[in-house]
């Protein structure tokens, strides 16, 4: 019997199954042959993982994709920029620093010489070739600070010259309205001890221990307006008692003995610590004007009378025995070459302290052969000026 085939469908092929994760419509679609399998594509984060595309559109249709969790995004935020500035600075200190040793066997051997007298003068052998005159500037405050103004500078200065053979004399320089009673008899001392020829050249002030000091030089050289003498002692004790008072504030002192805190401003002083105080400054006084005497060959009577406390003009001080010419750096120089037996031909030299901070800057300061190197060189020293390390 015929089988009837009329209403009988052709058998279709067996339909690829769709890739797993597909809906109704990819599956048609890729069973249609309208969507493939884009072979070995990596979505980031799933390493083999498939990715289907449309056909035709490459990677920018649609797709089923697997990405890494939120906690991998791979957009991050952005780090923050360093500060880069401290390293340029560094940078530039460094270079600083490495080309003080490179810019030659003269400057390097200069350097040397200097840092190693850390401290202490500093004389050039090549500015001491033959009769000098040494000039040291005694400019600031009487104190205990290691400069020209300090026992132990002026004594190192004074060293220098002593021990140097072409130095025959001594300039001392001053400028200075006094400062600390004990600090000024010490360089006293040191100005009487040295034995080469000491001229002092007194520019606009020439005070109290400063003039204590000039009293032991040789000549006192003077301009008609300068301020010199001054010849006293004085102690200063603030009282604020009464203001405490007013702002309410209490202070307790707590001293081993009733006169220990007389000095302290909390409570006036008595009558006892009143005399006290005198006779401490009377005796400190007197060493000052015996200094003096002795230093101007005049009487203690006739420095105690000239002991006021005032200054002097330069003109009145040549009048009472206090200075003995009026006359200006220059004069004061050739008087210590005359004083010396130099005659006309001599050298004149600064004696200064050295430091490691000085010496550096007068390398980086004098080496402007090169372009660059004085480029940074400024650049240090404004740096350090900036950072308050040099005025």
């Amino acid at each position: 019997m015929a089988e009837d085939h009329t209403n009988q469908q052709p058998q279709q092929p067996p339909q690829p199954a769709a890739p797993q994760g597909f809906d109704a419509q990819q599956s048609q679609a890729y069973a249609q042959g309208q969507a493939q399998p884009f072979a070995q594509s990596q979505p980031y984060g799933q390493p083999g993982a498939q990715q289907y595309v449309q056909p035709g559109c490459g990677q920018q249709g649609y797709a089923q994709q697997y990405y890494a969790p939120a906690a991998q995004s791979v957009y991050a935020a952005s780090a923050p920029k360093k500060n880069m500035t401290p390293w340029i600075v560094l940078g530039v200190i460094l270079f600083a620093v490495v080309f003080c040793f490179t810019i030659g066997a003269m400057s390097c051997s200069s350097a040397v010489r200097s840092l190693s007298n850390f401290g202490m003068g500093s004389v050039e052998e090549e500015f001491t070739d033959g009769p000098t005159v040494a000039v040291i500037d005694i400019s600031g405050t009487i104190q205990y600070d290691g400069t020209a103004c300090s026992p132990e500078g002026l004594s190192s200065l004074l060293n220098q010259a002593e021990e140097n053979d072409d130095i025959e004399a001594v300039v001392l320089r001053v400028d200075s309205g006094g400062g600390i009673a004990t600090a000024g008899e010490e360089m006293a001392e040191y100005v009487k001890r040295f034995s080469k020829p000491v001229v002092v050249s007194s520019a606009s002030m020439n005070c109290s221990a400063a003039y204590e000091i000039s009293s032991q030089a040789d000549l006192i050289y003077v301009n008609k307006t300068t301020d010199i003498g001054a010849i006293g002692t004085v102690m200063q004790v603030t009282d604020l008692s009464e203001l405490l008072d007013k702002l309410g504030i209490s202070v307790d002192n707590i001293a081993s003995a009733e006169s220990k805190d007389s000095s302290y401003g909390t409570r006036p002083l008595t009558d006892e610590e009143r005399a006290y105080y005198q006779e401490l400054i009377d005796v400190t006084n007197e060493v000052f004007v015996e200094n003096v005497a002795e230093g101007r060959s005049m009487s203690l009577d006739a420095a105690r009378a000239l002991a006021t406390g005032l200054p002097f003009t330069g003109e009145q001080a040549v009048e009472n025995g206090l200075a003995d010419e009026v006359g200006v750096f220059d004069d004061a120089i050739e008087a210590a070459a005359q004083l010396a037996g130099l005659g006309s031909d001599y050298n004149v030299i600064t004696l200064t302290q050295s430091s490691d901070l000085g010496s550096l800057m007068d390398l980086l300061s004098e080496s402007d052969s090169d372009s660059a190197t004085s480029a940074a060189a400024a650049k240090l020293i404004e740096l350090l000026k900036n950072e308050g390390v040099l005025s």
